[in-house]
């Protein structure tokens, strides 16, 4: 799934493209466009850590840096570096880096999700939110995530899955096919990334579906738990 079809260039490249795109209004598209509800979900998948009391933190497919922010003001790590294949959205972040003086805590990169460029058992946890499905290949994006985990590390991942039940897996579907669409390329003036983004949704295989493929690379108890009545799910994961 690419967000531009008619584009030969690859999932990646679109994806980089994308977000430049979008980036000066992504900020205030995510918390208009979800009523706010996307504090309330990073706020959950940052509570799944305090437990552990990180130290060295990976944020990939950072963005702008809004879970980032968030950990780093809940946990108090020694250090959260956020990896982004998007420079638009990086600068983004890094501008709020300055704005809230923690340049000595958070620093973001550009780079690939599947060439991270750390060495093997490097962090103490990995996060994700809302990335995963815009991987271009899914497999080696989790591969590399276990790679530079420590052995005991916990990663967790927000991300968007598919209502089942009455009522709101109907009035998901309207909200995203439909109205999600309309107002994201009316703000952002990109007429693909917000139909990309229910496209990307329903191709991604949630739920047991990701449990499997994170099990066949060796990570451990892994589970999930749904949001929001099945918006949103948090998939937490051990090395």
């Amino acid at each position: 799934m690419k967000p531009y079809k008619s584009s030969e260039k690859s999932k990646k490249e679109q994806v980089a493209e994308m977000f430049d795109n979008i980036s000066s209004k992504y900020d205030f598209l995510n918390h208009f466009l979800s009523f706010g509800v996307d504090h309330y979900w990073r706020r959950k998948t940052i509570s799944i850590l305090k437990k552990q009391s990180p130290e060295i933190i990976l944020d990939v497919a950072t963005g702008t840096g809004d879970l980032a922010f968030a950990a780093y003001k809940k946990l108090k790590p020694k250090k959260i570096i956020g990896l982004d294949i998007s420079k638009g959205m990086l600068e983004v972040g890094r501008k709020k880096i300055i704005k809230n003086k923690l340049e000595d805590h958070l620093e973001f990169i550009h780079g690939d999700s599947e060439n991270i460029p750390f060495n093997d058992n490097h962090f103490d946890a990995v996060m994700v939110s809302f990335g995963v499905r815009n991987f271009e290949n899914l497999k080696s994006g989790l591969s590399e995530i276990h790679r530079v985990l420590k052995p005991g590390g916990q990663l967790v991942v927000l991300e968007f899955s598919k209502p089942k039940k009455f009522p709101v897996k109907q009035s998901y579907y309207l909200y995203s096919n439909f109205i999600l669409p309309f107002f994201g390329k009316l703000i952002s003036k990109d007429k693909s990334a917000y139909t990309y983004l229910p496209e990307s949704v329903a191709a991604f295989p949630e739920g047991d579906e990701f449990i499997v493929e994170l099990d066949d690379l060796s990570f451990k108890n892994s589970h999930y738990r749904l949001l929001s009545g099945g918006i949103a799910s948090i998939y937490s994961s051990k090395k």
